[in-house]
């Protein structure tokens, strides 16, 4: 047999059952079968077939049809996942400052990438490893933040369209726009919006607005230049921490913990109000959820309850502080703010005031009882 080609299936005798019997035809290998549903008679989904009926036999040959290699497409820089932690937390999840010194130091010499994940998944084995995902891209947004502003100077910008025009010119398929981001060390989706602005600003009579720019990077179609188009499309699907995807990715997932904290509220029978029925009642700033019966949590009272799906480190908790916790505790009295993803240890130190730091749904709740004396 000539290579490349299939070996046919083996024929399968299949009978036309009696009537007001049973079927008794029996079915092909497991591997052939895919969903119960024929496509089109005498041929399954996942496989052609052909038949011939002779008599009251029918004889089915069933050839599997030939798995097609995945399309390969740049390998994102980290990869992101969907699950939600269990409602019980990772040992390691809670970390002195000096542990998250140590990761943060780390981080420091090795680039945004999937293998260096990997490589501190190694060094850090004990830790979970969506704490250590969170710890990354935490620190890479600071060293982002830290050189933003080298990145904006009109000489900058300009190198950076002569060095992308250049670029396409000699090979428009290739990853001209990433590749430029990974070598000056800079997020790809925020290059991507430095050349579009810079494109725009030379084929446009009128400066580009802010809202045009975020829609033709969450639309990468909208772009007038199709070169352009497929550069900035490379360079959104391929950042693992700024752009219109990981913007998504980071909405869907804090979410999906806000339903995880209401279902874990409703299994202990706790009566509360969310946010939007807050919102209704006319409270500016509210969090998550508002207990209408106080509970106790290791000899705290807590009114209320704030989800973080993230890591709480330092520079994140005092901002959540000043423009979150602190104005929750002046409306409403003590609460408590769960990060998910783990938090520093010292920073849970403003239990008496009234704010309690935990890492996960809190086990040991006290609820009033009320005497029928």
């Amino acid at each position: 047999m000539a290579a490349g080609c299939l070996r046919p299936g083996p024929l399968r005798l299949l009978r036309k059952p009696r009537k007001g019997s049973r079927s008794t035809a029996r079915l092909p290998p497991r591997s052939c079968r895919l969903k119960p549903r024929l496509v089109q008679p005498g041929v399954q989904e996942g496989g052609s077939g052909q038949t011939q009926k002779v008599g009251d036999t029918t004889l089915c040959r069933i050839v599997p049809t030939p798995r097609l290699p995945t399309p390969r497409l740049l390998e994102p820089r980290v990869f992101f996942s969907f699950s939600l932690p269990r409602p019980s937390p990772w040992p390691n999840m809670i970390l002195t400052k000096a542990q998250y010194e140590e990761i943060a130091q780390c981080l420091v010499s090795v680039p945004p990438t999937r293998q260096s994940l990997r490589k501190l998944k190694q060094r850090f084995p004990s830790q979970s490893q969506a704490t250590l995902l969170s710890i990354f891209s935490q620190e890479y947004q600071k060293h982002i933040k830290r050189t933003h502003a080298k990145h904006h100077t009109s000489e900058a910008i300009e190198s950076y369209y002569q060095r992308y025009l250049n670029g396409v010119g000699k090979n428009g398929a290739a990853p001209v726009l990433l590749e430029l981001a990974n070598e000056v060390d800079y997020a790809p989706s925020l290059m991507a919006r430095i050349i579009l602005e810079r494109f725009l600003q030379e084929h446009e009579e009128a400066p580009p607005s802010k809202s045009v720019i975020n829609s033709m990077l969450r639309d990468p179609s909208q772009i007038p230049d199709g070169v352009l188009a497929n550069q900035v499309y490379q360079c959104i699907v391929n950042d693992c921490c700024y752009g219109p995807l990981v913007d998504c990715i980071k909405h869907a997932i804090g979410h999906e913990h806000e339903v995880l904290l209401r279902d874990l509220l409703l299994e202990k029978n706790l009566s509360f109000l969310d946010e939007d029925q807050l919102r209704a009642k006319g409270y500016d700033k509210t969090p998550d959820f508002i207990l209408q019966v106080p509970v106790a949590v290791e000899g705290h009272i807590i009114h209320w309850i704030e989800s973080k799906a993230s890591f709480g480190d330092e520079c994140s908790h005092h901002a959540y502080l000043h423009d979150q916790f602190w104005s929750y505790w002046n409306r409403f009295g003590p609460g408590l703010v769960i990060y998910w993803y783990g938090f520093i240890q010292e920073l849970d130190c403003n239990r008496e005031r009234g704010i309690l730091l935990q890492a996960c749904f809190p086990t040991n709740i006290v609820t009033l009882c009320h005497s029928t004396a």
